[in-house]
């Protein structure tokens, strides 16, 4: 790789770390190919992606940014998982660290805040941006169904009275 092809990579590199919502740092070593492909597809599927970096270039890369504290993780053989929703990544790389015992996270960075093992795990089990508003969605739907059940319980119960008279009355 020729110094220009570097400087591209670290400002690749560095693109990465400032727009991120979180980046996961692990070691992969001993994966074969379609394990790092099902790694890619997974990150893929929630707006993630999977790079893998010299330590040397992702260092510098590093420097001046807000996540400059986890250039300690970048030793042996990493590769970042990072996404722009501050939770996909981190389910991504916790969800496959389950199913393949060779990849070991070992902590990354949420904007500014640099992550442990811990806290990329504590990351994983936050709902992610879709969930929030999902949930968001229907906490506001559920008063306007509960005012429009309101309004309409007394006529449904109008109606069952007026039923009732009509019957009586026809009994009579």
């Amino acid at each position: 790789m020729d110094r220009a092809q570097k400087e591209k990579v670290v400002e690749e590199l560095g693109q990465i770390f400032e727009s991120s919502g979180v980046v996961v740092v692990a070691h992969y070593a001993g994966l074969t190919v379609a394990e790092m492909q099902d790694l890619r597809a997974r990150a893929r599927e929630v707006g993630g992606s999977v790079r893998v970096a010299k330590n040397r270039l992702a260092k510098i890369a590093l420097e001046g940014k807000p996540c400059a504290s986890m250039a300690d993780l970048l030793t042996g053989m990493t590769v970042l998982t990072y996404s722009e929703d501050p939770v996909a990544a981190a389910k991504v790389a916790e969800g496959f660290a389950k199913d393949n015992k060779k990849f070991e996270i070992l902590g990354g960075a949420m904007g500014g805040a640099a992550l442990d093992r811990a806290g990329v795990e504590a990351v994983s089990k936050m709902p992610s941006r879709e969930e929030l508003i999902a949930q968001i969605v229907s906490c506001i739907g559920a008063p306007a169904s509960n005012i429009a059940g309101a309004i309409g319980a007394p006529a449904s119960n109008i109606a069952g009275i007026l039923s009732t008279i009509i019957e009586k009355a026809e009994a009579a």
